[in-house]
């Protein structure tokens, strides 16, 4: 599909493309295997400008729009390794964005500019074992004790857990449901926290930690806005996350095709290659349509949401039917090649087991169809 850029999209594509296949394409094996990205990527991104795109340029950020992320996605995807712009992502999009947003201008300085340059990285921490959608039933609880919060509680399923510098975490400081939560951010170096790596079944480049809090101090200088009104902090950053896994889908779909086309020309069975019958004609048809249209919706999520338009329903319907898409495609296209397709060390392998984070992350593909019916009068009492 044409995504219609611009000459600075294409100028900043085509840096992309030759630092994906020079630098990280070659090593994400090798990340896999260590279960994280090096500190190194992080400063790297940070010098050819493209680590805080949309962070504001007087904490050295770029202060582009979600076009320029989508660009930086599309190619970082092209590495194979889904956890590559995961770890990426959830340092500049996710975590520090909110600092971005929200935070004090101390805060801005200590941690915004910081993550621009590459020198920290960020997480945030919202999932816990008994909330994860449903963020307002989080229960990790600071308490303020004077110039400090005191933090006790777990988080699950975090991004960069045990490589952070710093966690952006929502926390509860008042009582129960959405009115009670804050956001705080963390250093890791903090007493009381202890971080966790978690064994997952794919996106092995990206570090996934369980983070424990015991009597954990943080200044209470660290809450971003506040106190009690970081709920609406925090679902502001959904949408652009959602954004970034529709993208993510889109162009996972997209590299699993491009594979599964090459085997299907080259790979001879019966005399002939396999796209020389028509069923595997169909299936790849099937996927190409779907992804066309997966491409479609998440260009005009992407729209509405840059220019300050309400989005949620389309952002939503794009995050579910791009994962989908995505989910869909891996199966046929893993199909295609057969025995090869479920090696690990097969690119195809890889991204097979890979499209399954998609629908779970930023909120699961039920999520994603709760919010679509709620948006659109498909609730009883809500039209």
């Amino acid at each position: 599909m044409d995504w219609g850029w611009k000459d600075e999209h294409e100028l900043l594509r085509r840096s992309l493309a030759d630092f994906v296949r020079q630098e990280i394409t070659p090593n994400v094996l090798d990340w896999e295997r260590a279960g994280e990205v090096p500190r190194s990527l992080f400063s790297q991104l940070a010098d050819l400008g493209v680590l805080g795109l949309r962070l504001s340029p007087d904490c050295g950020g770029g202060g582009h729009d979600f076009w320029f992320t989508a660009i930086l996605l599309q190619e970082m995807m092209r590495c194979g390794s889904i956890g590559v712009p995961v770890a990426v992502m959830a340092h500049a999009e996710f975590a520090t964005m909110l600092i971005d947003r929200f935070g004090s201008p101390e805060l801005r300085r200590t941690y915004v500019r910081a993550a621009a340059e590459g020198r920290m990285i960020g997480a945030l921490g919202v999932s816990e074992p008994d909330a994860g959608s449903d963020v307002a039933s989080l229960r990790t609880r600071a308490v303020r004790d004077g110039d400090h919060y005191v933090v006790n509680g777990s988080k699950l399923y975090i991004t960069n857990g045990t490589i952070a510098d710093y966690i952006t975490l929502a926390v509860r400081t008042g009582g129960a449901g959405h009115r009670g939560i804050s956001v705080i951010v963390v250093p890791t170096d903090s007493k009381g926290l202890r971080r966790q790596r978690m064994t997952k079944l794919g996106t092995h480049a990206s570090d996934t930690a369980e983070l424990f809090f015991q009597d954990c101090r943080v200044p209470a200088a660290n809450l971003l806005g506040t106190e009690n009104e970081g709920f609406p902090m925090i679902m502001s950053g959904f949408e652009g996350e959602r954004l970034v896994l529709a993208v993510m889908a889109c162009s996972h779909a997209r590299l699993m095709l491009d594979e599964a086309r090459a085997w299907g020309l080259q790979r001879n069975l019966f005399g002939q290659p396999l796209l020389g019958f028509q069923v595997w004609q169909h299936r790849l048809a099937d996927c190409l349509t779907r992804i066309e249209a997966a491409e479609a919706l998440t260009r005009r999520g992407i729209g509405l949401y840059v220019g300050g338009q309400p989005a949620q329903s389309e952002i939503s319907m794009a995050k579910l039917f791009a994962t989908e898409t995505a989910r869909d495609v891996a199966r046929e296209c893993a199909q295609i090649q057969g025995g090869l397709g479920y090696m690990e060390d097969c690119l195809m392998g890889r991204l097979h087991r890979d499209s399954l984070a998609l629908t779970i992350g930023a909120g699961s593909s039920e999520t994603m169809r709760s919010i679509i019916a709620r948006c659109n009068g498909l609730v009883a009492g809500t039209a």
